[in-house]
């Protein structure tokens, strides 16, 4: 979900639509964090209208630290990256744009073990990806990992779903 070097840091789960970015944490690694995050963080930071009155407010009350959140992806979740530096378009043999599945590689303590795998199987750690690369969350859960209903869930009248083969 996050790694390691993340842990120390406020964190939460991604959410399926979000826009994120793959951005380098006070630990000196990288992960991902949220544009909207970035953007409030900015905007904090670029109050120009400092007088007297408010400089002297923050001396005796400083303002709270804000450190951006990693944002955690559940292994399986389905990734579109965009923007993939040329460096590993052509040793991978993959698009500018590719949709990936986030998985981990390693079950080692520290170690980076987050990873994208490329439809093409081929496997990259988060730490090779590009700082500032966009990442678009298109779904938290696989496919393999949904839940099949039991039949007692659909004796309760929910509807059935029936697989047609053509």
């Amino acid at each position: 979900m996050c790694d390691y070097s993340l842990m120390a840091l406020p964190n939460r789960l991604a959410q399926a639509g979000e826009e994120l970015v793959v951005y380098r944490f006070r630990t000196g690694s990288l992960g991902l964090a949220s544009v909207a995050d970035l953007d409030r963080r900015a905007q904090r930071a670029s109050i120009v209208n400092r007088n007297l009155w408010t400089s002297l407010k923050e001396f005796f009350n400083p303002p709270e630290i804000c450190t951006t959140p990693a944002v955690c992806i559940p292994p399986g979740a389905r990734l579109m990256l965009h923007g993939i530096p040329a460096r590993l378009r052509s040793g991978l043999g993959i698009d500018c744009d590719e949709e990936v599945t986030f998985t981990q590689i390693d079950s080692e303590v520290n170690t980076y073990r987050d990873a994208v795998r490329f439809r093409c199987g081929q496997q990259i750690r988060l730490q090779e990806l590009q700082e500032g690369q966009h990442v678009e969350v298109l779904d938290l859960a696989s496919e393999e990992d949904q839940p099949i209903p039991s039949s007692s869930t659909l004796s309760r009248g929910e509807p059935q779903i029936r697989q047609i083969i053509a």
